[in-house]
C-alpha cells in the first residue's frame, strides 16, 4: 500500500484516465510507474554535457551557414561541405553518448 497527496481535482483526472484505460486507478499508477525513468545523479551529468556539446556543435553549424551565405562560391563549398560532414560525425557521437546513458538507466 502506498499512499500519496493529491488535490481531488488530481484524484478526479486520474479516475478518468484509469475509466478510459479500462483500468483501476492502482493498475493505471502501476503502470506509469513502471514507464517512468529516473534520473541519477551521474545520468543528469551526462545529459548536461550531452546539451553543452550540441549547443557548441549547433552554434558552430549557425557560424558556418552565416559564412556560406556570405561567401559562396564554387571552390569553397568543398571547404563548407568538409565541415557539414564533420558537424555530422560530432553528432553522431553525442547521439550515442545520450543513448548509451538512456541503456544506463
Amino acid at each position: 500500500m502506498v499512499a500519496a497527496r493529491v488535490t481531488p481535482a488530481e484524484h478526479a483526472a486520474w479516475r478518468e484516465k484509469a475509466a478510459a484505460a479500462g483500468v483501476s486507478p492502482s493498475a493505471l499508477l502501476r503502470e506509469a510507474m513502471a514507464r517512468t525513468r529516473t534520473w541519477t545523479a551521474s545520468a543528469r551529468s551526462v545529459e548536461r554535457e550531452r546539451t553543452r556539446q550540441i549547443a557548441r556543435i549547433g552554434n558552430n553549424l549557425n557560424q558556418l551557414a552565416r559564412w556560406a551565405n556570405t561567401h559562396a562560391s564554387t571552390a569553397e563549398a568543398v571547404s563548407v561541405i568538409a565541415h557539414l560532414v564533420s558537424f555530422e560525425r560530432s553528432l553522431l557521437r553525442v547521439a550515442r553518448i545520450g543513448e548509451d546513458a538512456a541503456d544506463a538507466r
